[in-house]
């Protein structure tokens, strides 16, 4: 015998326990009895007029038409009025159907009607179904009754019903209906009817047979339960969307450990409860892992979340009846509890008018890197307070980014994010923080920025999120590494390449592509992207895969950075990351060597390497312009701390020397020193193949006084602009992209340089000792290559048939250099020597340095003294230049 489920033997208790207030019950339903011939006929006649339904909105408007030709009179007017309106309202019903199937095979329907007058008609039928000892249709009629009650947060919960001829349950406040056969057809039918003030809810019922009390139903031993007032909805897309003719929202929620999903609806910003839950119902309201509802927009909600139920997690992770933010919501709000909820609203139009990006080539990048906030926040910036530290703030400081000579912006991470942990722990993937700005005025950010030919770049994280407000709670197995591997379990880190994470991953890239304008993006902690659903590493990651020939992405940066932020190093762990020629790479092995070469550490083998475009990662079908170049960054030591700082264990990793004094210091000697190290690194930088990364405040002299924690970063003092260091470093900086950008045919390079073009020597031009750690010395002749070769590569904007050398000295003695003889009519001049007082280390026109014995046929070797810690740029022109 089938047995009804204990858990839906309810008491009013439950009501109670819940918070079913009384502005929720039900004042009326009115349902058919059919306890006669007379109600039957009725009964039959509403079923017959939704049969033909639409034939009566045929019938009526061909009778308009045939009458319309045949008098016009007033009457007949009239009448065809009535006849249309008649048909109009008939146009509007709005009808949905749902089946099932009992154990035993017999099929059960439900229609769910809205009329026009606010009202949804509900009727069930029955076929095929054979109840033992009914030997006539009569009986068995007689003899199937429908036991039924609503619901809405609570599935095992019924609410009371208040009408004056209910039978209804006073312990259970369920109602037995009987049904009656159908006149049409051999089914057996009930129909019942509702106010739609009243909804939205579930109508919950199981079928009894009355002589025996057999209790029938569904195939999965559950309640038969449609809903009404919404409809069942559709699985995709994932998130909040808009229904047909834009008329309801669909809520589309992944949760596949959850036995039970509550959308919570809340029509009032300013409380934290409810004001509707419905317990989604697993068979109606679920597809695959996907549940899903569709609600008018008639309703004033305002925000929206949901509350798994009876999930696997555990309740030290998540309490099992806290609401959760839905995932995809791209509108939240904070509530007066400070939870993140969905919002209802969409974001406000903006007119992007014109907008395009810069579409910069990779090889021509020149990036600055800066936090929204810490950028324009200071008082120095002269900015209005609602401004300041906001992506307007950015926008307005544009003349400051063109005189550095960038193109493109890398901002760190702009999604919301947990305020305690910091911008590289986030909670939400499609939304930015509301600290930093309304959503349009990252737009307006964009726009203008684009409109100045910069480029707009995001640091993003998709590892790992805030241990609290994020994906917990919604399916922890899925989106999580949890009991996959140890070493991930206790960090937040999401399964990247389980299928859910990686949609959601790809969503959330293409929405910031699609809705920002934005022109690419830095994957922060880009190794455990290479991470298997159980935390193996993998050569072919399908995450990265789908990033890379994703439509959507295409022609946007994708650059991978291994620094995790858990282990806040400098210098991360090397990983060859898969990248099918689409991927540049954060280039931690440049920041590595060129630190170890300036403090006289390094070989001279790692440096060269570093210069021409780091071949030992991406000779590998991409090139120079895939690697990114810095020599500091926001976590770790800033420039003037790098040559300020090097005392204590926990600077160890940083490869710093602090020029011969630990700290703040009044030597003149140590502040030289300092001052031409932090010209080296940047010259270094700027002569290298590959794309410059500068870090905010390194132009000014930020610091951190030795700290190498993110959170020790100040704001960006823009009165140290004006300093004798500030004036002379952002000019040094200006002037040696200048130089990037006018000899583009050597730096600016998406190949490598040819080697029978570079000739490298030591300080008497002799071989270099490039595995020797006391060599300390290295040069580099760059000649030109032919016209045809260089108009292959770039723009020709003027001769490019100049050679170059370039020298480095990291010792702490001068060195004698030798400059390549030129023939008759050429000569050198000198771009470059950190060495020298400001302004004159660094010229646009060149100072010409000649032998001081020059021969008439040709011209004598030029010795050039280059002083400790120094280097230098020469250039070949015409002697007669």
């Amino acid at each position: 015998m089938a047995v009804w489920s204990p858990s839906l033997g309810i008491g009013s208790c439950c009501l109670l326990k819940n918070g079913i207030t009384e502005a929720w019950r039900f004042p009326s339903a009115y349902f058919s009895m059919c306890k006669n011939k007379t109600r039957r006929g009725s009964e039959t006649l509403r079923v017959a007029r939704k049969h033909i339904s639409g034939d009566l909105v045929t019938n009526a408007l061909q009778s308009y038409h045939r009458l319309s030709k045949i008098r016009a009179s007033t009457g007949l007017k009239e009448e065809v009025s009535t006849r249309r309106a008649q048909a109009d309202d008939l146009k509007k019903v709005t009808t949905t159907s749902y089946s099932f199937r009992t154990k035993s095979g017999a099929l059960v329907k439900v229609k769910v009607e809205k009329k026009r007058e606010e009202k949804y008609s509900i009727m069930v039928y029955v076929s095929s179904l054979e109840l033992s000892g009914d030997d006539d249709d009569k009986s068995k009629s007689s003899s199937l009754v429908m036991v039924w009650g609503v619901y809405r947060s609570d599935s095992s919960c019924f609410l009371p019903l208040d009408f004056e001829t209910s039978s209804q349950d006073s312990v259970t406040h369920t109602t037995e209906t009987p049904f009656v056969k159908s006149s049409l057809s051999d089914e057996l039918m009930l129909g019942l009817e509702f106010d739609g003030l009243e909804s939205p809810f579930y109508l919950s019922f199981r079928l009894k047979n009355d002589p025996n009390g057999l209790e029938m139903l569904t195939h999965r031993d559950t309640n038969f339960c449609v809903p009404v007032g919404f409809t069942a909805g559709h699985p995709l897309p994932l998130g909040l969307s808009s229904g047909q003719d834009d008329a309801s929202w669909n809520f589309a929620f992944f949760s596949r450990s959850s036995k039970s999903v509550v959308l919570c609806l809340y029509d009032d910003t300013t409380n934290d409860k409810p004001a509707l839950e419905l317990d989604l119902d697993p068979y109606v309201n679920r597809t695959g892992d996907v549940w899903h509802a569709s609600v008018e927009k008639t309703w004033e909600f305002v925000r929206y979340g949901y509350r798994c139920k009876e999930s696997t997690h555990s309740q030290e992770e998540v309490e099992a009846e806290d609401i959760v933010l839905d995932p995809y919501a791209t509108v939240i709000e904070k509530s007066t509890s400070q939870k993140f909820l969905g919002s209802l609203f969409k974001n406000p139009p903006f007119d992007w008018g014109r907008d395009v990006s810069p579409n910069i080539p990779l090889e021509k990048l020149i990036v600055y890197r800066l936090n929204v906030k810490s950028f324009t926040q200071h008082k120095s910036s002269k900015l209005p307070t609602n401004i300041a530290g906001t992506f307007i703030g950015i926008a307005e400081k544009v003349n400051h980014l063109k005189t550095l000579g960038t193109n493109a912006v890398l901002l760190e991470p702009v999604f919301s994010f947990s305020e305690q942990s910091g911008p590289y722990f986030p909670f939400h993937f499609f939304s930015p923080m509301d600290m930093h700005g309304a959503v349009n005025s990252m737009k307006e950010m964009v726009k203008r920025l684009h409109s100045e030919g910069i480029e707009v770049l995001l640091e993003v994280v998709f590892t790992h999120t805030a241990e609290s407000g994020s994906l917990r709670g919604i399916d922890d197995s899925s989106y999580y590494y949890k009991g996959r591997s140890n070493d991930l379990d206790s960090k937040s880190h999401l399964n990247c390449n389980f299928p859910v994470v990686q949609q959601l991953v790809l969503e959330s890239l293409r929405y910031w592509v699609t809705e920002f304008h934005v022109d690419g993006f830095c994957f922060i902690n880009a190794s455990s992207l290479l991470r298997g659903v159980h935390g193996e590493h993998l050569s072919r990651p399908p995450l990265v895969e789908a990033i890379s020939f994703d439509p959507l992405l295409a022609g946007r940066k994708l650059i991978a950075d291994c620094w995790n932020p858990h282990d806040m190093v400098i210098l991360p762990k090397e990983v060859r990351f898969p990248h099918w020629k689409r991927w540049g790479e954060l280039n931690s092995r440049y920041c590595r060597d060129v630190r170890n070469f300036v403090r006289g550490r390094g070989l001279l083998s790692d440096l060269a390497t570093r210069i021409c475009g780091s071949g030992d990662v991406f000779t590998d079908g991409r090139g120079p312009a895939f690697s990114f170049n810095y020599v500091s960054r926001n976590s770790g030591l800033s420039l003037v701390d790098l040559v300020s700082f090097s005392g204590g264990t926990d600077l160890a990793s940083e490869l710093s020397w602090n020029c011969g004094e630990e700290g703040a210091t009044n030597k003149s000697t140590v502040l030289q020193t300092r001052l031409k190290q932090i010209r080296n690194f940047l010259f270094i930088q700027y002569v290298s193949l590959g794309v410059p990364v500068l870090n905010m405040g390194d132009e000014c002299g930020v610091s951190t006084k030795g700290s190498p924690l993110l959170e020790s970063r100040k704001l960006f003092d823009w009165n140290m602009l004006a300093s004798a260091f500030g004036v002379q470093i952002t000019q040094f900086i200006s002037f040696m992209a200048s130089v990037r950008t006018r000899r583009s045919d050597v730096f600016q390079r998406r190949n490598f340089l040819k080697p029978e073009n570079i000739v490298w020597y030591a300080n008497d031009q002799t071989t270099p000792k490039w595995e020797d750690p006391g060599s300390k010395f290295l040069a580099l002749e760059i000649k030109a290559e032919t016209e045809e070769e260089t108009m292959s590569l770039v723009e020709p904007t003027e001769p490019k048939n100049n050679d170059l050398f370039i020298g480095f000295n990291a010792s702490d003695q001068p060195e004698n250099v030798i400059l390549p003889s030129l023939p008759v009519g050429r000569k050198w001049r000198r771009l470059v020597d950190t060495a020298l007082p400001f302004p004159g280390f660094f010229s646009i026109e060149g100072e010409t340095v000649v032998a001081e014995e020059e021969g008439e046929e040709m011209n004598q070797p030029v010795v050039y003294e280059m002083k400790p810690y120094s280097c230098t740029l020469f250039e070949t022109i015409n002697a007669t230049a």
